[in-house]
């Protein structure tokens, strides 16, 4: 080699080493990986979005009807394009020209674009499953509501906005670009659907290696590398397996989860949760043990499962490219699971071939979202029927299949068998439920999670009720949980530290600032802003400044929101920009007129404001649009309280806590509007809100109070010991 190329050479590596590498499109990978590039050509990644055209539209656009409660949708074409005549944001009759295709199959979804760059999602979806299963016509996504214009549900509102709800999953590289002054988008990808380099990153330093692999680059030019022995690493330590899980799982999560977006600067390689928030086992998007239940794909149902803890990973089960199972069926369990054992009727106690024989259908339960989509629970648990007897509203591998029977039916079969009922890796579900319905033994529950076990989500989930719960004990607890190995229960940390005094949370919120991951500073900062911070050293200043910038942008990634806003209203509230935050609390209401935190919230901002009767009309307004929400009811009988006027105080008060009667707070509040003149209403109150909430201390506090007046020095008595018990509780 000559001087001259030597010297070429190294300062070409040392420009590729500095330099951003950028998305060079599939076509450049194909002559190198040609098997790879046919396994992906026609998966669902690579007709995640598509133009459309003759090629890529399934439905039937030959002058084809759609009748949702009245309105009726066109489906036909015109001058080779394909149109639809369809209720519009006003409520009328328009024609829509279709501008992409979104999916393929179980169904497949169409898309509008309109002249401020936003594309919207429409609601009549095709189905792409055969005739002989129920396919091969149009129905509605959302078919037990009656979704018209206005609704968030609509398909032109928020919630099925592609900008923002579908893009970054569906495209290679995309950037949302919202301009939150002209409320337009100007969203751009480098590839139309996922791509090679939407997993492997951008690939131009990887085309520069493959010209000259002397190059000084790591990953072969790519920003992570995939290739491991799964042979190997099961063999070798768990650092090693952890590391090679994380760097697949934080590739996949980006899609297969439930999450927020924080920004669009996400690289293959980089850390999740620097760029999203996942959810915990929330309720209302996931049964008390763990299971799915509102549409929450599979990440987080993956992390709870055995299968994860002992370092399997996606590509263990489905190729990456062609997205297929490795194998058909139970098959693919056998690559690591001895087909003997577990084919063998002494282990499943059903008939050969039958669905109870079924690893799938025993320990990946099945639901139906988007109305046609069966998804597996990927928690991979053993079934639990018990659980369904203790709590019917979950739904059991058993007795899915056997319908005409109950849980306590499968429960005593499961005995005969085992001699027991197995309980598996993911046994939270009392606790979990405790905590939710905040029961007697809810901080004992709690406990009894963290010191278990329990995978971590769950342990994330429980942590935060530390807040629940203030004491020396649950303090402890939570500076402990605080220093945590995951983000996400550290984060948990933060939320329960917010629980305890200023003067006992100030410095350890302002050590999580350093914290390594996104998702913990951020939360660190927003808490700090309203903490008054005093005289601060320059670097100590410098550290807060730089995350409270961190937090200000993904505000403003995420602008178009609703609940976005109000963040951005407390920021400039906060800082005393009056006008700026008043601006953001009407642009909350502008952009969604049904998001009920925006009326409270901003009726607060205008209370503090000394605009009393502004705050009450917002309250007024909201109602007007959400009649049957208690929560508003609620807050204007506050207002009311606050007002003195305790005769209209006390009606909206009782019509909260009638509207809804599982909220604790509501009949506490309406038990004290009624108490003082009649103690005795407000016990009848009280006592039927404890049946639901016998773990609430002020329920319980109030019912002491008001027996005593009452004169009832023994129910007064037995109502005291209850609420010493609960604050004075044992973790064992």
């Amino acid at each position: 080699m000559t001087k001259k190329i030597f010297l070429f050479l190294t300062l070409l590596s040392a420009l590729l080493a500095d330099s951003q590498a950028t998305y060079v499109g599939e076509q450049s990978c194909v002559q190198c990986h040609a098997n790879e590039m046919h396994a992906w050509k026609g998966s669902h990644h690579d007709m995640a979005m598509m133009l459309a055209d003759e090629n890529s539209v399934k439905a039937d656009f030959n002058n084809s009807t759609f009748n949702y409660n009245g309105i009726i949708s066109t489906f036909y074409k015109k001058d080779g394009k394909f149109m639809v005549q369809t209720d519009g944001p006003d409520g009328k009759l328009h024609d829509y020209e279709i501008t992409y295709t979104f999916g393929i199959y179980p169904l497949q979804q169409y898309m509008i674009k309109f002249p401020d760059g936003k594309v919207q999602v429409l609601d009549p979806t095709w189905d792409s499953r055969s005739k002989d299963d129920g396919g091969q016509r149009w129905f509605h996504i959302h078919p037990d509501d009656n979704v018209t214009a206005g609704d968030p549900l609509h398909w032109t509102g928020p919630n099925m906005n592609w900008n923002y709800m579908c893009a970054d999953c569906h495209s290679t590289n995309l950037k949302k670009n919202y301009d939150a002054e002209t409320k337009a988008y100007h969203t751009t990808y480098d590839v139309i659907n996922v791509s090679c380099e939407a997993c492997h990153g951008p690939a131009s330093k990887h085309i520069a290696w493959t010209k000259n692999q002397e190059l000084n680059v790591t990953h072969k030019g790519f920003p992570v590398s995939f290739k491991s022995s799964k042979k190997a690493w099961r063999e070798k330590s768990p650092t090693l397996k952890s590391f090679i899980q994380k760097k697949e799982l934080n590739a996949c999560a980006k899609c297969h989860s439930r999450r927020s977006q924080l920004d669009d600067d996400y690289v293959p390689g980089n850390d999740f949760h620097d760029h999203y928030l996942p959810v915990k086992l929330d309720n209302g998007l996931y049964f008390s043990d763990g299971k799915i239940d509102d549409e929450v794909y599979v990440y987080n149902s993956f992390l709870q499962s055995k299968m994860y803890a002992e370092g399997v990973t996606c590509t263990d089960c489905h190729d990456a490219h062609s997205l297929e199972r490795k194998g058909v069926g139970d098959k693919v369990c056998f690559s690591c699971h001895q087909s003997d054992t577990y084919t063998a009727t002494s282990h499943h106690k059903h008939q050969e071939g039958s669905a109870g024989s079924s690893c799938i259908s025993c320990h990946m339960p099945a639901r139906t979202y988007m109305g046609v989509d069966s998804r597996n629970d990927h928690s991979f648990r053993v079934p639990r029927p018990d659980i369904s007897v203790e709590s019917k509203e979950i739904p059991n591998a058993c007795n899915l299949c056997h319908t005409d029977k109950d849980a306590s039916w499968s429960v005593d079969a499961m005995k005969k068998w085992y001699g027991k009922v197995p309980v598996g890796h993911q046994n939270f579900s009392h606790a979990l439920k405790s905590l939710r319905n905040n029961a007697p033994d809810a901080p004992k529950s709690l406990y009894a999670v963290l010191t278990s076990d329990a995978p971590t989500l769950a342990k994330a989930t429980v942590t935060e009720y530390l807040g629940n719960y203030p004491s020396k004990q649950t303090y402890v607890t939570t500076l402990q949980m605080l220093r945590n190995s995951d983000p996400m229960v550290r984060r948990s940390a933060l939320f329960a530290l917010e629980s305890f005094p200023l003067k006992m949370r100030a410095k350890q919120t302002f050590e999580m600032l350093e914290d390594p991951v996104k998702v913990v500073r951020t939360e660190a900062a927003r808490q700090l802003m309203s903490i008054p911070m005093g005289d601060l050293d320059e670097t100590r200043k410098k550290v807060y400044e730089k995350v409270l910038l961190e937090y200000k942008n993904t505000l403003v990634f995420t602008a178009e929101r609703p609940e976005t806003q109000l963040s951005i209203a407390r920021f400039y509230e906060i800082e005393g920009k009056v006008g700026e935050a008043q601006k953001a609390y009407e642009e909350a209401l502008r952009l969604q007129p049904q998001f009920v935190p925006a009326y409270i919230n901003y009726s607060h901002f205008l209370q503090n404001q000394g605009k009393e009767l502004e705050a009450r009309e917002i309250l007024e307004q909201g109602i007007k649009v959400l009649p049957e929400m208690a929560i508003l009811h609620h807050t204007l009988g506050l207002w009311y309280v606050r007002a003195k006027t305790p005769q209209a105080a006390e009606q909206l008060l009782k019509k909260a806590a009638d509207l809804n009667k599982n909220n604790g707070r509501f009949a506490y509040v309406y038990a004290v509007s009624v108490g003082e003149k009649s103690p005795e209403k407000a016990i009848k109150i009280l006592e039927n809100a404890y049946t639901m909430h016998q773990g609430d201390i002020n329920i319980i506090s109030a019912l002491a109070y008001y027996y005593k007046l009452t004169g009832n020095a023994e129910k007064s008595a037995a109502y005291e010991k209850k609420a010493k018990s609960l604050q004075n509780f044992s973790v064992r």
